[in-house]
């Protein structure tokens, strides 16, 4: 019996966010080395990124390391700002006309990590095609309490006026703010949380949770993901109703 290979759906999100989770127990369930497990999950962003790219999404924006991730063991963290020094292939940017964006307290990187994805960021800044975004020792909370801090300085200075503080201004000084809140997060691995991830962009973003882990996670996963977030209905505090009139 053949398998009927996924159609492209018809609505593609604009904005596509992944917690690509699960590298570690992929490896572990196969005997090997966690760091095998992080090598092998960076095939899958190659694939995963040519894809977003085919299939016309705006902007892609990967978990890669979180600032909880600093509390690992010294050796799996050295292998992994090893991984990310050598995984970012400019070719797969350049063939897919890509721009890179970093997301993060890059001043916690090492030196050589930090320059090469700077480097990278700025020979892809022409690029016209998809925005990747790479979530690099970052986290919600440090964004947030990073973004209140601007603010007050904002409002000490007498530059900002507290009472015309809104979500737009707020929006506007976070990290992501050149970039729409993602419409579909995807989290492999079988963890249903967002583990401090774009918790303020995630508002009113449509999750989904699959037990697949990250180096196993395919185009043809890819595609059943944006068919499911195809049959959601995003109301925004609206009924059902006032979304089909509209």
């Amino acid at each position: 019996m053949q398998t009927e290979e996924p159609h492209t759906p018809h609505r593609i999100p604009e904005h596509i966010a992944i917690i690509m989770d699960g590298n570690g127990r992929w490896a572990k369930a196969r005997g090997m080395n966690r760091s095998m497990g992080h090598q092998q999950g960076v095939v899958t962003v190659r694939e995963i990124t040519t894809a977003c790219s085919n299939l016309g999404v705006k902007f892609l924006t990967l978990y890669t390391f979180s600032t909880e991730n600093w509390n690992r063991p010294a050796d799996e963290v050295a292998a992994l700002m090893s991984l990310i020094l050598t995984s970012l292939e400019e070719e797969l940017f350049m063939k897919n006309n890509v721009r890179l964006r970093i997301i993060g307290d890059l001043e916690r990187i090492p030196e050589a990590v930090r320059e090469s994805i700077t480097g990278l960021q700025q020979r892809t800044a022409a690029n016209t095609g998809m925005t990747m975004v790479i979530a690099l020792s970052y986290s919600s909370r440090w964004e947030i309490t990073r973004t209140v801090k601007q603010l007050a300085r904002l409002a000490a200075q007498g530059q900002l006026d507290p009472e015309n503080i809104d979500e737009q201004c707020i929006a506007a000084h976070l990290a992501t703010h050149f970039m729409p809140d993602p419409d579909l997060l995807i989290r492999t691995g079988g963890e249903i949380r967002l583990s401090n991830y774009l918790l303020w962009q995630c508002a009113y973003t449509e999750l989904y949770f699959c037990d697949t882990f990250w180096p196993d996670f395919h185009e043809a996963d890819l595609l059943q993901a944006i068919e499911w977030f195809n049959r959601r209905e995003r109301r925004y505090g609206k009924t059902s109703e006032q979304v089909t009139e509209a």
